[in-house]
């Protein structure tokens, strides 16, 4: 039988997934499989972490990558942040902020939303109006909603929220 895998050219993905994969990635990929308790794995882990660090210039300890998609990264973070009752604002304008929202209120956060048409960015004026009367233990939202194609003007909306 045929792998019909071996007939397909090199393809230059545009979305937002899945994307191309660099060559060095699919070498790495052709090594043999480590145990999570492994000395080398380990070590491997400690230089991610060193790298990230660099990535995102962070001194912090707790730098970690996380294996998963967008959503199990966002979910990693709520479960870590986020205790019962405490008040959370979820920015919605996708498919994205509703998981968000989701994911919260099942942590048990009592949960504000503002809800922004879908395919237009969050508007920092809006959330601005909101602060005023409301203040949060966490603000959410998605900087690159990728189920509507909006990336949101996250750098602005933070100058607000300080």
């Amino acid at each position: 039988m045929t792998n019909l895998l071996d007939d397909i050219d090199e393809i230059l993905l545009m979305g937002p997934g899945p994307s191309c994969v660099h060559p060095e990635v699919y070498k790495a990929l052709n090594r043999f499989t480590l145990g999570h308790l492994d000395p080398h794995f380990i070590k491997i882990m400690d230089q991610i972490q060193v790298l990230l660090q660099k990535l995102l210039n962070t001194e912090n300890k707790l730098t970690i990558p996380v294996s998963g998609t967008g959503s199990a990264g966002m979910e990693t973070c709520f479960v870590n942040l986020i205790e019962p009752g405490d008040k959370v604002l979820i920015l919605i304008n996708g498919v994205f902020g509703k998981r968000m929202n989701e994911v919260a209120t099942r942590l048990g956060a009592d949960v504000d939303i503002m809800e922004f048409e879908w395919g237009t960015p969050i508007d920092p004026e809006k959330v601005k109006e909101k602060l005023s009367d409301n203040s949060y233990s966490l603000i959410a939202m998605v900087h690159a909603e990728t189920s509507t194609g909006v990336k949101n003007p996250i750098e602005e909306i933070s100058h607000i929220i300080k």
